[in-house]
């Protein structure tokens, strides 16, 4: 049996390393690959295809196929569909150096923070823009790759689940061949709301009862599910250009969120252990015990406070303000702002300030039915949103996703 084995191969296999060489450095065998590849498609499509062009074969011989075969197959399976001579041209457009992740793309890193990265992306196949977060489980160490990969599970399952228009809208999910994490959502076109106050200033009232009442929407429906989110901050709320609709708000970021009194709760987190942001957590969870739908009411509340003053409700290190939020009745956000805010707007937003649950508003629908009983002298209207977005964001206001990727700003990472 061992006098038919080259003498190389059968040493590889004595020490275990038989390495396949990629196809990017296999150049020679491009063309006979293509030559198979175009024929096999051609007969599944029943398309007329003769040869590739030679402009085309260059291409293909000069390109380094980061996926491999199977990018090959797919590349030319997009060319020949699309084939309307006998002589085959592959467009350069169908070749990308991006980082190739399943059926994915990645083009861009967005942005990047201590478990997870945010890539501008999109599917080979489809060509539609999306925005990939990457979870690499070896920044995470051996130790917490368990609560890693259930976190993971649980936020795909959880925004799965939901389908409100102000809450992200998840496409797929998976664990790459290298292990890697990732999950395929919208990308959208615009900025979060701690950018747009650091950036634009407090937000007229007017335009905070319209951001928040967006995601009261979002809110109520995971609320309605049994879900928290649990780290309701400005860098979660999301403003957007979606199709002809400016300041579209969209809910992000569900990483922490847990099943309301379920058991997954407790084998995800250890008991006593503070998830969230010290500037926007409940007091309840600040002293260490259980949240319900109304901490995220109050976090919302942090965020209102956010929106009309340019402060948060409390400064100082992380562990003053958590104490502040337990202890401290906060100030009212016309005294902080030095000037008026309708009594109604400001009263909503110290109600969602209480200290005891059961003083805030019970639910996200009904903080979104009062804030709609708001009077306000000049409201904040589709046509002034649009007004907006020209004047200070022009870039996004007017072009579809893709048209400029220098403009497309996304989700953020997993902090």
């Amino acid at each position: 049996m061992e006098s038919g084995l080259r003498p190389r191969l059968l040493a590889a296999l004595e020490a275990g390393t038989v390495r396949v060489p990629s196809l990017g450095e296999r150049a020679e065998d491009v063309v006979e690959l293509v030559r198979f590849f175009v024929g096999q498609q051609a007969r599944r499509a029943g398309a007329v295809v003769e040869r590739l062009s030679d402009e085309s074969e260059r291409r293909l011989r000069a390109y380094r196929w980061p996926g491999n075969l199977r990018e090959l197959e797919s590349v030319l399976e997009r060319a020949v569909l699309s084939a309307r001579e006998p002589i085959l041209e592959v467009d350069k457009a169908l070749l990308d150096e991006g980082l190739p992740l399943g059926h994915y793309r990645l083009l861009t890193k967005l942005g990047e923070g201590g478990m997870g990265e945010v890539w501008r992306a999109r599917h080979q196949l489809l060509a539609r823009p999306c925005a990939v977060k990457l979870i690499r489980p070896d920044r995470l160490g051996a130790g917490h790759r368990d609560t890693a990969l259930e976190r993971f599970r649980l936020e795909a399952r959880t925004i799965s689940r939901l389908s409100s228009p102000n809450t992200v809208r998840l496409y797929d999910f998976g664990l790459s061949e290298s292990g890697s994490l990732y999950f395929v959502m919208e990308l959208l076109r615009g900025l979060d709301l701690f950018a747009l106050v650091k950036g634009f200033g407090p937000l007229p009232p007017e335009r905070v009862v319209s951001v928040l009442r967006q995601a009261c929407r979002s809110l109520a429906e995971a609320h309605e599910a049994g879900l928290l989110h649990r780290d309701v901050k400005p860098h979660n709320l999301f403003l957007c250009r979606l199709g002809l609709d400016c300041d579209v708000v969209k809910v992000l970021d569900f990483g922490l969120v847990k099943t309301v009194g379920g058991e997954e709760e407790a084998q995800i987190t250890a008991e006593g252990a503070l998830t969230g942001t010290p500037a926007y957590i409940p007091p309840e969870r600040a002293a260490g015990g259980p949240g319900d739908a109304r901490s995220d009411i109050y976090s919302l509340g942090c965020v209102a406070w956010w929106m009309l003053t340019g402060r948060t409700v409390f400064t100082g290190d992380p562990m003053a303000m958590i104490v502040h939020h337990v202890r401290t009745v906060p100030e009212r956000p016309s005294k902080a702002l030095g000037q008026p805010i309708p009594e109604r707007l400001e009263q909503l937003v110290m109600d969602c300030l209480e200290k005891a649950p059961g003083e805030r508003p019970a639910t996200a629908l009904e903080l979104w039915q009062k804030l709609g009983e708001v009077p306000l002298e000049n409201p904040w209207t589709p046509e002034r949103a649009e007004s907006w977005w020209r004047e200070k964001l022009p870039d996004l206001a007017g072009a579809a996703p893709g048209d400029d990727p220098s403009a497309e700003i996304s989700l953020t990472p997993i902090e």
